[in-house]
């Protein structure tokens, strides 16, 4: 099965991306699992927090690939990644546990979009770095590049990013 990961900065349409990357191939996604602990507990959050919702979004990649092989699909999608936790933690704490980090080095997707900072920033409550998003971005080109595996950058309005995300897709499946 093809695991595909969306990552990137905050507010650059992860959560739409994987949806409709979901409902074109007719299969199960992960979704982003920071939103749903953050909503329950607010926005405040410890380091112990970002170990919590690592935790959550490894279950729900779990299931989300278990749903897909009841399906009998050959694709599944994930809504975030640990590497996105593993920067925040970095960026807001100074340091990231060593389990997220050896779990980033060591469990590879095979696929990875990365998705660009071209869309308008949408307020909301949990995301905290409007102003930093170019910032962002290029550190998260810097690791992926670090860690190899094949990365596809998504760019431009949302018709453009699917018919990119496809295409990236469909190249790994050998489609």
């Amino acid at each position: 099965m093809l695991r595909v990961a969306l990552t990137g900065p905050e507010s650059t349409g992860k959560s739409t991306l994987s949806r409709r990357l979901a409902a074109h191939y007719r299969t199960a996604w992960a979704p982003e699992y920071a939103r749903q602990y953050l909503e329950e507990r607010g926005p405040r959050y410890t380091l112990p927090d970002l170990e919590e919702i690592a935790r959550g979004q490894l279950r729900h990649e779990a299931a989300a690939e278990q749903e897909a092989r009841h399906r009998g699909r050959p694709v599944v999608f994930f809504d975030t990644d640990l590497l996105v936790i593993q920067i925040w933690a970095e960026h807001a704490f100074g340091e990231c546990p060593a389990w997220i980090a050896r779990h980033v080095q060591e469990h590879r997707y095979d696929l990875t979009l990365l998705l660009h900072v071209d869309v308008p920033w949408e307020p909301d409550p949990l995301r905290e770095h409007p102003h930093q998003r170019d910032y962002f971005f290029r550190l998260y080109q810097q690791r992926l590049h670090e860690l190899g595996g094949p990365v596809a950058e998504i760019s431009g309005p949302p018709a453009q990013r699917l018919a990119q995300a496809v295409a990236a897709v469909e190249g790994v499946m050998g489609w």
